[in-house]
């Protein structure tokens, strides 16, 4: 096999990357995991002392929930240390010295850690060692995947539907199961209390769309349990509106290179699901708000579509007739104002009743009248 020479061509600004970091901690992380790690890494030495969690989710083309497992992972690692409020918001991320290993070569256990933060410091007394959020996010505790024994497995296996469930699953992702997969899918089971039905679908739904690695799985797994899925039902309802709505409402707000954040998300849910509207409700909406405020408010979509879910709008029709119905008042209300300002305004001149004596005859009276001597 042919030596490949590494050289570099390209100067430019480094970020220092510890090898303890690439030889203990980077070949059993998820890749997206990594990623976030890095760009800390890269905040710290360019000193970005500060940024939120929607702007990495953005850099990253993730949801901010993605951002928050990856800190929590690295947290568990002991490379992070998160500071929260009182009331449980995250407020700061410090970078900590890497874990002593045993197991680790002269040259790793010299490495310096890069812009370590003591245990003893918290991030905040740290300068240029803080990335605090400006808006603060709360990082729920999310369930752990259990390592079952192989006779805890076996187990599991004499139920029929939990075999059955896994010989279709394998079916599906068309690999034989690793001792992982299978702790993966009986922690769907027994943690997250996934039907065997739910299950099936969630591998059919991932696999449909061209995913049947069961990281990414698990990653939608958690993503339901966090919205309280439980059935089938909900998670095709789930789908459908991530797959038409959701999409739908980014192209008309021409929103491209980021996903939705949970409050966008919401709101989309809440047109679909409380206010039962279609699409081309939703669509019309976000065209107004374009054309009245010039960027993708969903606060102002939102005010039209709450103020036509009030006038019992259920159609484009009705939207047309409420329009016409402004437009009508609109025109009435002009008319009245500007009568208004044609007609006098009423004085003490104007109010003065004028008299209508007839100045001919009372000068023939006075003519003809005799003259008094």
């Amino acid at each position: 096999m042919i030596n490949i020479q590494l050289h570099n061509d390209c100067p430019a600004t480094d970020t220092i990357v510890p090898n303890q970091f690439i030889d203990r901690f980077m070949p059993s992380a998820n890749g997206e995991f990594v990623k976030v790690y890095l760009y800390l890494l890269r905040c710290i030495h360019s000193h970005a002392s500060n940024c939120t969690i929607s702007e990495i989710a953005d850099k990253f083309n993730n949801t901010e929930m993605d951002i928050q497992r990856a800190l929590r992972y690295w947290q568990k690692e002991g490379l992070l240390s998160l500071e929260e409020t009182a009331d449980g918001k995250l407020c700061g991320i410090g970078l900590l010295p890497f874990p002593e290993d045993s197991t680790d070569t002269e040259e790793a256990s010299s490495s310096p850690a890069p812009s370590a933060v003591s245990p003893k410091e918290t991030p905040a007394s740290a300068a240029g060692e803080n990335v605090s959020g400006s808006q603060p996010v709360n990082l729920p505790q999310e369930p752990q995947i259990r390592h079952y024994t192989l006779d805890e497995i076996a187990e599991f296996q004499k139920n029929p539907d939990i075999q059955e469930m896994l010989f279709v699953v394998e079916t599906y992702i068309r690999h034989p199961f690793s001792e992982n997969d299978i702790n993966t899918i009986l922690f769907w089971h027994e943690d997250l209390h996934f039907s065997a039905e739910l299950i099936v679908y969630l591998v059919e739904y991932c696999v449909s769309k061209g995913h049947t690695n069961l990281r990414y799985l698990n990653k939608v797994a958690l993503a339901w349990h966090e919205k309280k899925i439980t059935s089938v039902e909900q998670a095709k309802s789930e789908a459908a509106v991530r797959s038409k709505a959701y999409y739908a409402v980014m192209k008309a707000f021409g929103i491209t290179g980021r996903n939705l954040i949970d409050s966008e998300t919401a709101m989309i849910r809440k047109w679909t699901k409380e206010y039962a509207f279609d699409l081309s409700l939703i669509q019309e909406a976000c065209a107004r708000t374009i054309s009245s405020t010039g960027q993708s408010s969903f606060s102002y979509a939102d005010s039209i579509l709450t103020s036509w879910y009030n006038d019992k709008v259920h159609s484009l029709e009705d939207v047309k007739r409420l329009d016409a119905t402004h437009q009508q008042k609109k025109k009435e209300r002009a008319a009245v104002k500007a009568n208004a300002a044609a007609s006098p305004k009423k004085n003490n001149f104007n109010n003065f009743e004028s008299r209508e004596n007839d100045y001919k005859s009372l000068e023939a009276m006075l003519l003809n009248s005799p003259i008094r001597s």
